[in-house]
Parts: structure tokens; sequence; C-alpha cells
């Protein structure tokens, strides 16, 4: 599986479905400032906060959820939860791993009504505080409690987002040593940590 982030709360995957490339982008908005993609054609596209500022996908329909559900998409696994306000939570099932994406989550949720969802193998939590994050402190919290096996910060500053705090703040009060920092990465199943908890800082890749 690719994994980049986009800015904000935004993330590209690319998975495998037989001999074919799927990718989904999660909260594909249009920012106010800052450089984002042109076109996005993904198979699946998923909004945690509506569809009003979303760029539309060119190139090819894609699938779109951003209401309450669950379905099934080439071997795509993916239920949304409620979030906070009208915003919701994704969990995604795919190559056997489950991925968590908190969405705009801004105020620390019931982690009694979290740990429902089940294992998670990769959780996306924004962290840069503001209108669309947590802060610091609440998204440490809620990753000590939710014990991922990778951590991969989202809506931290960036030229697109330069209200939300850096990502540093996170770092530190995770007390986390970041194991890369890159524009993707590339992950399969056999290489999540067993025991020790990852975190993964991606760079801002359009």
């Amino acid at each position: 599986m690719h994994i980049s982030w986009l800015g904000q709360t935004a993330i590209r995957l690319q998975t495998k479905y037989l001999d074919e490339d799927v990718v989904l982008v999660i909260d594909a908005y249009k920012p106010a400032t800052g450089d984002f993609p042109r076109s996005l054609s993904p198979n699946i596209a998923l909004f945690s906060r509506g569809l009003d500022g979303s760029v539309v996908a060119t190139g090819q329909k894609p699938f779109i959820l951003d209401t309450l559900g669950e379905c099934e998409i080439k071997e795509v696994m993916i239920t949304s939860y409620p979030g906070e306000g009208s915003g919701l939570i994704f969990k995604i099932n795919a190559e056997q791993m489950n991925l968590l994406h908190l969405g705009a989550l801004h105020k620390k949720p019931d982690i009694a009504e979290l740990e429902k969802i089940g294992a998670i193998d990769i959780l996306f939590v924004p962290v840069g505080g503001g209108e669309h994050s947590l802060s610091a402190e609440d998204a440490s919290d809620l990753v000590t409690e939710l014990e991922p096996r990778l951590v991969i910060p989202i809506g931290y500053h960036c030229d697109s987002d330069p209200k939300a705090k850096p990502v540093a703040n996170f770092i530190k009060e995770l007390g986390i040593k970041p194991d890369t920092t890159d524009k993707k990465i590339i992950i399969k199943k056999k290489d999540l940590p067993a025991e020790d908890m990852k975190l993964v800082v991606l760079e801002k890749n359009i």
C-alpha cells in the first residue's frame, strides 16, 4: 500500500485489486491558500465534512462516501462512523490492514466509542489544533489510548494550512522519534511493528 499526505486532513492511498491499482482519496478539500493537486482521479473518494469545497475528481467518476454507511469496493472495505458534530470517521480495511482516519476531529472523543471500532493497524490523527485538528496534547493522549501499530499525523502546519501548529509539537508530546520522514511510504502488513508503536511523519506530497 502506498500512502501520501496531501495537506490538511487529505490522504491518498493506493492499493491493489488483482493487477489493477485502486486509488482512494480522503478529504480532498480545496484549500483557501497553498498548493493542492489540480486533478484527482480516485476510484473511491471519502469526505468527512460533506462535499462543500471538495475537489471534483476528473477522468472517472469515483464512488463517493460522505454519509454514515458501509461498503466494499474492489476488496477495500470502508465503514464510516459518527465523528464530531456532523463529521465522520472512516475505518478502511485493505491488504489485511485496518486503517482509521479521524477526519477533522478537534475535540477528544469518547474512547469507549472508538474502541468499539476494533484493533487499529494504522491511525491518521489530526494534530495541528484549531477548527479541524486535535491539540498536540489531546492527539498524543488519544494515540496512547488507542495503541495503533503505526501513527501518521495529519492536519499540521503546511502551506495550505498555515494556521495549524507544527508537527514537532505532537512529536514532543508523544515522545516517539519518527521512523521516517518522506513524501510517501510503501507499507505491507508484514512491515507493521509487532510490539513498539511506530511514528511516521509525511511531508506534503502533491
